[in-house]
């Protein structure tokens, strides 16, 4: 088995996430595909506007018209992407995809060390940052190749799963 590497694709403009999701999609219906492509990701960044003079966060793709890959390039894989709807290319010379350096990924804020968790599934947390902040669930399921624990919480009255990073949890 090949080592999975970040890869970029260029897609058309504004279908960063459709491109995203069809990807994801496709993952989801061939089973052998999640071993390989591991990680979709469009980049995003908080941005400061201001609208009718007050000041507003919102979110902004920090490269339109990119997507970032995290699998193991093979002919499977590379068809796969290649042919996905709103892809026009991976990014290298010619046809050939060239994986992402470290110090290319470390301003993108993505890590490739692994976070040794103290929990496991069935044990409760808390979350202690991002948009859950202050929420307690149990853990459903681990996935140490993305790093996230899937949790249960509340949600409009129902039990709604929830992905989040481990560095966003601690164990109760």
């Amino acid at each position: 088995m090949a080592e999975a590497k970040w890869y970029v694709v260029h897609t058309y403009s504004g279908y960063e996430n459709k491109v995203k999701a069809n990807i994801e999609k496709t993952i989801e219906n061939n089973k052998h595909l999640a071993e390989q492509i591991l990680e979709v990701r469009v980049p995003l960044q908080e941005v400061v506007e201001m609208k009718n003079g007050a000041r507003k966060t919102v979110q902004k793709k920090m490269f339109p018209g990119y997507v970032l890959l995290n699998m193991e390039m093979n002919d499977d894989t590379w068809y796969v992407v290649r042919n996905t709807r709103g892809v026009t290319g991976f990014v290298g010379p010619g046809s050939k995809p060239v994986p992402l350096t470290e110090a290319e990924m470390k301003p993108l804020g993505i890590k490739n060390e692994n976070v040794s968790v103290d929990f496991g599934e069935g044990d409760s947390i808390a979350v202690v940052a991002g948009i859950w902040k202050d929420t307690v669930g149990v853990v459903q399921k681990l996935d140490f190749s993305k790093q996230t624990a899937t949790i249960n919480v509340e949600l409009f009255g129902r039990e709604t799963p929830v992905e989040i990073s481990f560095a966003e949890v601690r164990k109760l």
